[in-house]
């Protein structure tokens, strides 16, 4: 289960190949998720060869493997901490009871909405800072916004993996909204106002690093905790690499200092 397939269409550690109707769903979200990379992503990143990070197992030693790539040709994909048969509840109504492997029909519209103000969230933040690889104050902080790019939108996939696998009609819709919505756009915006905000200059991305990302952390952190099993996997992950866009705004500081 740690491992990564690298040689699927959708790079995973979750055996997609053997969820043939998942797969096809997801490989259909994969082109419109690629249109909106190039429509919204980092402005005219798609030739730079980058030094960037990605990972080719979850575990300590495969989480961090490090190459050039082209920001076009960047290997998204979904990855879940390995999983516990033993895991249990740690809180409320439920505590003590097996950790849920399934959706309760009981928490199934929560559930939903959690996941999805999640998921919208990564997304919104690539369209907010989008234009500042234009101005990057040098090489560093260039890599660094690009490795912060890139790994929120792997994030946006694995809310999208289990809107898919979990929610059925509901989530496939939910995960096209995903890509309609856009940061500060009058008609149809992001869902959480912060990610409405401008990010105009450097400072502003700094600031959004230090505050903003600090707040992602906490909130990963809580859906960590989830009893619905899955989201707590997928979040476990998320947040080794949420440590570094946290990282940035530290670097910044003392670089200054």
């Amino acid at each position: 289960m740690s491992s990564i397939n690298y040689s699927e269409k959708i790079p995973n550690n979750v055996n997609l190949a053997e969820d043939r109707t998942l797969q096809r769903a997801l490989e259909g979200w994969q082109p419109n998720f690629i249109h909106w990379w190039d429509d919204v992503g980092p402005e005219r990143s798609t030739n730079h060869e980058v030094y960037l990070r990605t990972a080719v197992s979850v575990d300590p030693s495969g989480w961090a493997q490090f190459g050039h790539v082209k920001m076009r040709d960047y290997r998204w994909g979904i990855f879940l901490n390995p999983g516990d048969a033993e895991r249990q509840i740690h809180f409320g109504d439920h505590k003590g009871e097996k950790a849920w492997q399934d959706v309760p029909g009981e928490h199934r519209a929560n559930l939903r909405r959690i996941i999805v103000t999640q998921g919208d969230t990564e997304p919104a933040s690539v369209e907010q800072q989008r234009h500042l690889g234009l101005t990057a104050p040098s090489m560093y902080d260039l890599r660094n916004l690009f490795q912060i790019n890139v790994e929120e939108g792997r994030h946006l996939w694995a809310m999208v993996y289990l809107l898919h696998k979990h929610f059925g009609r509901d989530g496939r819709e939910e995960a096209e909204a995903l890509l309609q919505r856009q940061s500060g756009d009058v008609d149809n915006p992001r869902i959480l106002g912060a990610f409405n905000e401008k990010t105009p200059d450097w400072l502003a991305f700094f600031m959004f690093t230090y505050f903003t990302d600090r707040d992602g952390k906490f909130q990963l952190s809580a859906l960590a905790e989830s009893a619905f099993d899955p989201l707590a996997r997928t979040t476990k992950f998320m947040l080794t690499e949420e440590a570094h866009h946290m990282f940035v705004r530290a670097c910044c500081r003392a670089r200054r200092r």
